[in-house]
């Protein structure tokens, strides 16, 4: 190794620079070789040039990084060491040497673990000195196991299309670069996509990159139900051997070398709960409880029969959670149980969970009311869940929901840094706030970047359940409003039904339209006073976040400004700019059924110019890699918000105008896209 210019300096220290060279052992495992080859790249980045990997140490000497053999101990505790004038990057065992890797050019080497997403780049140096005597040991993780799920993935299907390349919805080289992202956070698995079947080729690439793969709470043993053939019934209580089939199959159909954590459980299509599917467990969750509880035997069974060695844990999603509470479920002690949160950061638990259990946690969800586009989880909500499942022991399992990452990238890091090492000493969220803005956006930027960041958590309006106006919401409120002032009857507002607004031609016999016209308008009604209420309320908030995270943008790094502009300014001005329109519309709405049609115009003009700046920033942010990131925007559904704002205003020139097709609140408008990939596959029942 090159040493110091001095005979001092070559005693205290070892200095790394472009001749480094990496040593990689001949036998070493896939994996880490793709992890080795990352830090030759991240190399690249800060010294120039990218270095050789070799089998041994050069004869005539030189800078070396030695990846070592696996050490055993604890799992995936690694160490970064100087031995013999080597830097030695070892781990307990393959995953182990992988975080070894990527902390070393995170620590050393300033490579950002987000970097893909965050667009920041190392500084260019000429070398970096380590102590001769460094000897740093990472314990094994907190949280066994921790990973990303890829969720209504409509931005990075749109953004990066694998359909016709690679015959998966998102291309396989940003599924690399995910499973790349998950590993620099040091997490162990992921779940690669949502409605995906166990032969994509984005599950072999899982395994390719050492991490686990598993399944979500809609797809138990990986079978697609969204998938599920038209005229086969789907009914575990009268057909259960057709269910027991496909479970089969889809269990068959996994690479039997595959490393997998098993999802179990039971519910309906397309991520509805079992009592949507089967009417003998309407209102009877002991009966339903029990039908799960089978399920779950059953499917451990199957598991087994091919995987003798697997892993199992259950989601209780939604009604899990009221199910496992009432103690109508019968859950193996060889399965973890994972509570869910309710997509806003809170766990619903109801201060039941116990030790070994773990969390099905988002910083990102799509029900037509979170965020799919911007930040809406605070740190100190993170902190504060994830502070009681630690104090409790519950630490076998975290997933966090990361949507299409990139809008969600300092939360998302901020909770697989609390999976992997627990919550930080000191600091508390506005630490990490002002820690996140200066590595993002400079020293000179962070204190000020943090307030934002503050105040930001603190603007968003509340549902009467308590959950925060994420920016979907806005949008899914305007149009229900405006369709159900334009052409409502004969659409009806059906509480529980989603989508809860409903053609008529779509409802059964024996449908009381006279109720449920009165349900709609009172729906309407309620609504809308809601709405200019809370609008109203949080408007100044939001301004006041605008002016702070303009008042801060000169005093961002100038290389980190375009970053900037998307993460901070482009994420207050959605909400900011969309909770001004729902105040318009809402206004407009009320209006226009008071009959001033011309005070109505004129309000529903004025949201113009939120659309506007919105475009305008999007456009800003779609800059470099990302310039067709909002081509696949399908789920919040801006653009179809404005379309129909058009509409309206045409509506109230003339109700006989003709009006294009009504924007539902349906996500499977845009999953018609991200699952385009797919054809007209379904699951194997035979």
């Amino acid at each position: 190794m090159a040493m110091g210019a001095t005979a001092a300096v070559a005693q205290t220290s070892v200095r790394i620079d472009s001749s480094v060279v990496i040593i990689e052992r001949p036998n070493e495992v896939g994996p880490v070789r793709k992890a080795v080859a990352d830090l030759a790249g991240d190399i690249q980045k800060v010294f120039g040039r990218r270095p050789a990997i070799e089998a041994s140490a050069p004869a005539a000497g030189g800078d070396v990084i030695e990846i070592a053999a696996p050490s055993g101990g604890a799992p995936e505790s690694f160490a970064i060491a100087v031995k013999g004038g080597h830097v030695v990057l070892s781990g307990a065992d393959m995953r182990g040497t992988i975080y070894a890797i990527y902390q070393f050019s995170q620590q050393y080497l300033g490579v950002d673990p987000m970097y893909y997403w965050t667009d920041k780049q190392p500084a260019h140096r000429t070398s970096i000195s380590l102590p001769a005597t460094l000897s740093l040991t990472y314990p094994a993780p907190l949280f066994k196991y921790r990973g990303f799920f890829i969720n209504d993935e409509d931005q990075l299907t749109g953004w990066a299309p694998g359909e016709k390349t690679d015959h998966s919805g998102i291309s396989l080289a940003v599924w690399d670069k995910i499973f790349e992202t998950v590993l620099r956070l040091k997490g162990n698995m992921i779940v690669p996509g949502t409605w995906n079947f166990p032969t994509d080729p984005q599950m072999k690439a899982v395994g390719e990159r050492g991490l686990i793969l598993t399944q979500h709470h809609a797809i138990p043993v990986g079978l697609n139900v969204a998938r599920w053939p038209a005229g086969v019934p789907y009914n575990f209580s009268t057909h259960p051997e057709i269910l027991e089939r496909a479970w089969t199959n889809a269990v068959n159909s996994y690479d039997p070398h595959q490393e997998i954590l098993w999802s179990v459980g039971l519910r309906g299509l397309s991520d509805t709960p079992y009592s949507a599917i089967d009417t003998s467990v309407v209102g009877n969750d002991k009966r339903q409880g029990e039908l799960i509880s089978k399920a779950i035997a059953d499917q451990i069974r199957i598991v087994r029969a091919r995987f003798p060695d697997a892993k199992f844990d259950t989601d209780l999603w939604q009604e899990g959670a009221r199910l496992a509470k009432e103690g109508y479920l019968n859950i193996p002690p060889e399965v973890t149980t994972v509570w869910a949160d309710t997509g806003y950061g809170l766990v619903k638990d109801g201060g039941e969970v116990s030790k070994g259990q773990g969390m099905y946690y988002h910083v990102a969800m799509l029900n037509g009311r979170a965020n799919q586009l911007s930040e809406m989880v605070p740190v100190s909500r993170i902190y504060s869940e994830f502070g009681r499942y630690i104090k409790a022991g519950a630490t076998g399992y975290m997933l966090v929901n990361t949507s299409d990452i990139r809008a969600v990238a300092m939360t998302a890091e901020a909770v697989m840094d609390t999976a992997w090492g627990g919550l930080p000493k000191a600091g508390g969220a506005p630490g990490y706030y002002q820690a996140w803005a200066a590595s993002e956006f400079g020293a000179k930027a962070a204190s000020a970047v943090a307030k934002v960041y503050e105040a930001y958590f603190h603007a968003f309006s509340h549902l009467p359940s308590g959950d925060d106006y994420g920016d979907q919401l806005y949008q899914s409120e305007a149009k229900q409003l405006m369709m159900s002032t334009m052409i409502s009857p004969p659409y009806y507002y059906i509480p529980g039904q989603d989508p809860k607004w409903t053609p008529a031609h779509l409802v059964g016999p024996g449908f009381d339209k006279d109720f449920y016209k009165k349900v709609s308008a009172d729906y309407v009604e309620t609504t809308t006073d809601r709405e200019l209420r809370n609008c109203a309320d949080a408007a100044p908030r939001w301004d006041a976040v605008w002016a702070a995270a303009k008042a801060a943008e000169p005093l961002v790094a100038p290389d980190r400004r375009a970053y900037y502009d998307y993460a901070v300014v482009l994420m207050t001005a959605i909400n900011r700019d969309s909770n001004h329109m729902l105040l318009m519309i809402s206004r407009a709405v009320r209006d226009a059924r008071a009959g001033n049609t011309a005070r109505a115009k004129q309000e529903a003009l004025a949201t113009e110019a939120d659309f506007a700046e919105i475009k305008a920033l999007e456009t800003r942010a779609a800059y470099g890699k990302w310039q067709h990131w909002w081509r696949g925007e399908w789920l919040d559904g801006i653009d179809e918000t404005h379309d129909m704002v058009k509409a309206f205003v045409r509506w109230l020139d003339d109700p006989e105008t003709t009006l294009p097709p009504p924007t539902l609140n349906d996500s499977w408008q845009g999953y018609y896209h991200i699952l385009h990939y797919e054809g007209d596959k379904t699951v194997d029942v035979k």
